[in-house]
């Protein structure tokens, strides 16, 4: 029986902890700030990736608006920084919250004078949310292409509510917290390196979580889900609870990444609502390998890398080049990169078992004959 290397769970780990420590040595030899606040971004848009392959991946199920708990979890960690700079007393109200005719505080801004109920908030209402709407849609049993399409006019209609609710929100003009996110004293300032290592300890949190999560028990039946649901629904399971709890935890993923691109940016829009985003996020994880975790990164970070060195020699011709770099991956590489490592390394397992078998047979005469 062929055993290929690619699915030993040893080598795994072991490739996981050559790759993050690579990450980590970064900063202890770099001091560009602006370089490291890139690269920095490059760990959100990993988490992002490590989450669509968590859904679609491992679990079947394809998301075209993982933006939803992006921009919630980006809008409730700026409203918390937001409140951060205003005083109680004497400047309770964001300035342009009074641009927009309001003289009081809307209640819903309320908890985020607290920051770490503010945070919490900013990571359980997008979860809550995919809770809710992923039960409905899974008990109803709307799965596929369906389900895509109900994602994307939910992406699309969050997208149009916090641009019409302008007072609340800004608009599309967006909200820019004037300092940086302060928790209890330790100020994680976008152009230091405090804030790589806040990401990188993030993506390593989430990438090792999902992991365990795919090797339990539940992740699994989850697999076991997304090759054939409907034979895990004959075995007795509930199949809707599986896919929605899921679909949650890569919305708590995507909701982790959306706080760090706010501290990141000090800033947050109705773009990080955008449909195009979203379904980049499918291409990154796509073209990285979506049947794996770390290789969905590994395509976030070549995907951003080459748009934010090639990109601007070709402007608005890049979307068309990263369009037909993922028509390339579905036809000839359905696996993505991941894949093909896979592919490589099973060739090299036949060739090693060959080799053994072959060692084995010469050696049996001289055995027998012994």
């Amino acid at each position: 029986m062929e055993k290929n290397l690619y699915h030993n769970r040893l080598l795994q780990w072991l490739v996981y902890v050559v790759f993050f420590a690579a990450l980590a040595v970064i900063p202890l030899v770099m001091d560009d700030a602006f370089l490291l606040n890139q690269l920095a971004t490059y760990g959100v848009y990993g988490m992002l990736a490590l989450s669509i392959s968590l859904c679609w991946g491992f679990g079947g199920i394809l998301n075209l608006g993982q933006g939803i708990a992006f921009g919630l979890g980006a809008y409730g960690m700026a409203m918390t920084m937001q409140m951060q700079t205003q005083d109680p007393e004497y400047s309770p109200i964001p300035p342009f919250m009074l641009n927009n005719g309001l003289d009081a505080l809307p209640a819903i801004w309320e908890p985020f004078w607290n920051t770490g109920f503010g945070i919490a908030l900013a990571l359980i209402v997008p979860t809550v949310f995919y809770l809710i709407f992923g039960g409905l849609m899974f008990q109803a049993r709307v799965a596929g292409p369906f389900f895509a399409i109900m994602t994307l006019a939910i992406l699309s209609a969050l997208a149009t509510l916090f641009v019409d609710l302008q007072p609340y929100t800004n608009g599309v003009n967006g909200i820019s917290p004037p300092a940086a996110l302060d928790i209890g004293g330790f100020v994680i300032d976008p152009y230091m390196s405090t804030s790589y290592w806040v990401v990188f300890a993030l993506l390593v949190l989430s990438t090792v979580a999902a992991k365990l999560l795919t090797q339990s028990r539940f992740g699994l039946i989850v697999q076991a889900l997304h090759n054939d649901s409907e034979r895990v629904r004959f075995l007795g399971y509930n199949v809707a609870i599986y896919e929605t709890l899921v679909y949650a935890a890569s919305g708590l993923i995507a909701a982790i990444a959306g706080c760090c691109f706010a501290f990141l940016t000090q800033y947050v829009s109705p773009a990080q609502f955008d449909v195009g985003f979203s379904i980049s996020m499918v291409i990154w994880a796509a073209i990285g390998g979506r049947n794996s975790l770390l290789w969905a990164i590994i395509g976030a970070f070549l995907v951003q890398g080459a748009q934010s060195y090639v990109g601007d020699e070709f402007l608005n011709s890049w979307i068309l080049i990263l369009g037909f770099s993922f028509i390339l991956i579905v036809r000839f590489l359905p696996g993505g990169l991941g894949g093909l490592a896979e592919t490589l390394l099973g060739m090299v397992s036949r060739k090693r078992e060959t080799q053994e078998s072959l060692t084995v047979g010469a050696g049996e005469p001289e055995t027998r004959g012994a």
